[in-house]
């Protein structure tokens, strides 16, 4: 058996569902579109991902040959009622970005030590490739128009890995196409906020997963959600699967009848949107901190999107809460907790912002409180 074949072997035996090989070429048709809409992507372009630099893997490993590209299906489980429509499934299979101490994450060094094992240098760091476009030219995935990666017989919900190499191998035939009907615009109409303004072209700023979970505090990047992109948020509070779930090439995975998964059942049960706003330590640590892990740092940030939530849940039955929030510390939470009240309206909202607005010294809030006010019936 030769190395190539071993490789993909072991992949497969540690439960990775697709593996394609691709050389180590640059990528250079993502740099030139990255620098195309660099107005739209100057938050990722200038991260500590780097990718103009790291999209040409030699790079990061100057003896670079190939890359080897690993899909993970992770809807082999069904997910809670009570988080679906709040966090986004791959948040909640723990799969995306996974610490090396939890079984996904597990399973990444264990193919990391496999191949030094069979004599490859593997690239370190944290500076990455496109994913997906390595996938696609390993013959792993094709696109969709909602700008997620497809793998024949699984659909999107997958989560991409790979492994650069400073070793020859057998590469696979790419498959980087589109393998959406010409006329289906499904996902660009299901958009809420209408991020997806052309078949695979995104604006990542109206997106609702970059507004929940990538303001969050980043250098060169505003904490500010716009009262547009508010509204049409919803509940979700940590990512969202809108764009795949309409999908007609998901739909036969999402109404297959699936197990449960005993830890988000659990967790479930004790999860609620008040709780998130109003968080303690306890419930960070065992309903938060373990699905939502990925990108927010700092709790205030998961409280404001609590906040939005329960807002555009329009429910007066969470005004208590609400009201509780606008004494918070962080004036973050007060200003989207003012928000949330003033969506909500009523005499209760007005009377909890009025008095607020007197004892309120940020500015910011200020703004915020006046807004409510004025939107509240």
């Amino acid at each position: 058996m030769s190395l190539t074949q071993t490789i993909k072997q072991h992949a497969l035996d540690l439960g990775y569902s697709k593996v394609g090989i691709t050389t180590a070429d640059s990528f250079t048709g993502y740099i030139k579109e990255l620098e195309t809409r660099s107005d739209m992507y100057s938050f990722y372009i200038h991260s500590p991902r780097q990718p103009l630099i790291a999209s040409d893997p030699k790079n990061i490993l100057p003896t670079a040959k190939s890359i080897i590209s690993v899909a993970y299906d992770y809807v082999k489980e069904s997910f809670p009622k009570g988080l679906l429509g709040k966090i986004g499934r791959a948040y909640q299979a723990r799969c995306y970005t996974p610490p090396a101490h939890h079984i996904n994450g597990a399973r990444y060094e264990l193919m990391k030590s496999f191949l030094e094992k069979n004599g490859c240098r593997v690239s370190q760091g944290e500076k990455g490739h496109p994913e997906r476009l390595a996938a696609a030219r390993a013959g792993v995935t094709t696109y969709g128009k909602n700008n997620f990666a497809y793998a024949d017989g699984i659909g999107s919900f997958i989560i991409l890995s790979s492994f650069v190499v400073d070793v020859e191998l057998e590469y696979d035939t790419p498959t980087l196409e589109v393998k959406c009907p010409d006329n289906c615009t499904v996902c660009m109409d299901a958009c809420p906020t209408g991020a997806i303004y052309e078949p695979n072209k995104l604006d990542p700023r109206r997106c609702i997963s970059y507004n929940n979970w990538w303001t969050n505090g980043r250098p060169g990047v505003s904490s500010y959600i716009p009262s547009d992109i508010r509204e049409k948020i919803g509940t979700r509070v940590h990512g969202c699967d809108v764009c795949q779930e309409v999908c007609p090439r998901n739909r036969p995975r999402l109404k297959m009848n699936l197990p449960q998964n005993a830890f988000l059942e659990e967790l479930a049960q004790d999860f609620s949107l008040a709780k998130m706003l109003n968080m303690t330590d306890a419930f960070y640590a065992t309903r938060v901190q373990p699905i939502m892990y990925n990108y927010i740092k700092e709790k205030k940030y998961f409280r404001r999107n609590a906040a939005i939530a329960l807002g555009n849940l329009g429910d007066p039955e969470f005004i208590p809460d609400l009201g509780r929030a606008m004494h918070d510390a962080e004036e973050v939470v007060r200003s989207y907790a003012a928000w949330a009240l003033g969506r909500i309206g009523g005499g209760i909202a007005r009377q909890i912002l009025e008095s607020s607005l007197h004892r309120e010294t940020c500015a910011d809030t200020r703004k915020e409180i006046e807004a409510a006010l004025a939107a509240a019936s």
